[in-house]
């Protein structure tokens, strides 16, 4: 089975230019959604994703 992939709410709707997570994973694949498929995934563990977007979230250089 594949992985259910996601966008961004704050994406820009159909224009292409949007990162892309994985749900229900162990680790958090993240891909850029103009190479879906055949471009690289990146895998973060949970706890740095979470620092990741905890610090998106306040504005800090992560």
């Amino acid at each position: 089975m594949g992985r259910t992939w996601i966008k961004s709410s704050r994406s820009g709707g159909n224009s292409g230019n949007c990162v892309e997570v994985a749900v229900g994973e162990a680790v958090v694949p993240v891909r850029d959604s103009k190479r879906a498929g055949n471009g690289p995934v990146i895998e973060f563990t949970r706890a740095a994703f979470a620092a990741f977007l905890g610090g998106v979230r306040v504005g800090r250089d992560v």
